[in-house]
């Protein structure tokens, strides 16, 4: 039973023990060798900078409220997490992680806690509701934010039938009709809206660590940010 002390990286070897005979082979085999293919490439060289502006955009709440990522920040030095989807094992382990270890601290900072997806608000939802998170989840519908954020990917078509073998389209997940999604990604982003930290996983198996998001977060608010 993972424990507040228990590391994202530990909870992730976790699930891998547990799911490593669930999957046929050639599932696996899909999944396997397109996470070797993304994480190859490495991140992309076009992403945001610290010291750019953090990109804003409409956003939709998950209740179905329009917003944006600016009104759910509401002037506060935030770090926005974005994620693939509920449907992502990764992403579920990861973000209930964040709600045990991170919302508390976050909260005594006067931080806010945003989970980003292109998902459809009710995915928001169950994300949300299922993993009993007390922060803030938002669709950016076509990856809007995300992609001015340049950590946009998508699965490669082995990897899309292998989803679709599953009973998983992400065309029918995400807002947009694609399959676009986007690199697990931390950002800081100060109360000024200026981009502080960025860490990007292309390997969506790994994630970033509480430890380093609060070590960031802590050099930013010294700094006067």
């Amino acid at each position: 039973m993972p424990t507040p002390h228990t590391t994202i990286a530990d909870r992730v070897a976790e699930l891998q023990r547990k799911s490593a005979t669930r999957l046929p082979a050639d599932v696996r085999a899909a999944f396997d060798a397109d996470l070797a293919r993304v994480t190859a490439a490495g991140i992309p060289a076009d992403v945001a900078a610290a010291g750019t502006a953090m990109p804003d955009g409409d956003v939709v709440d998950e209740s179905g409220h329009p917003t944006t990522l600016a009104s759910v920040r509401a002037g506060r030095p935030a770090v926005v997490v974005f994620y693939r989807g509920a449907w992502c094992p990764y992403c579920n382990l990861t973000l209930r992680a964040y709600e045990e270890t991170l919302v508390s601290e976050l909260d005594v900072r006067g931080v806010a806690l945003v989970a980003v997806s292109p998902q459809k608000p009710d995915g928001s939802l169950s994300m949300q509701q299922k993993n009993d998170l007390t922060y803030t989840v938002v669709s950016d519908p076509g990856n809007q934010i995300a992609g001015r954020l340049g950590i946009l990917t998508a699965p490669g078509e082995e990897a899309r039938d292998a989803q679709m073998s599953l009973g998983l389209d992400l065309a029918d997940i995400n807002a947009d009709g694609t399959h676009a999604l986007p690199f697990p990604t931390v950002v800081i982003v100060d109360a000024g809206g200026s981009i502080r930290w960025i860490d990007v996983h292309p390997d969506y198996t790994t994630r970033t660590e509480p430890a380093e998001i609060l070590t960031a977060l802590d050099a930013a608010l010294a700094n006067g940010q």
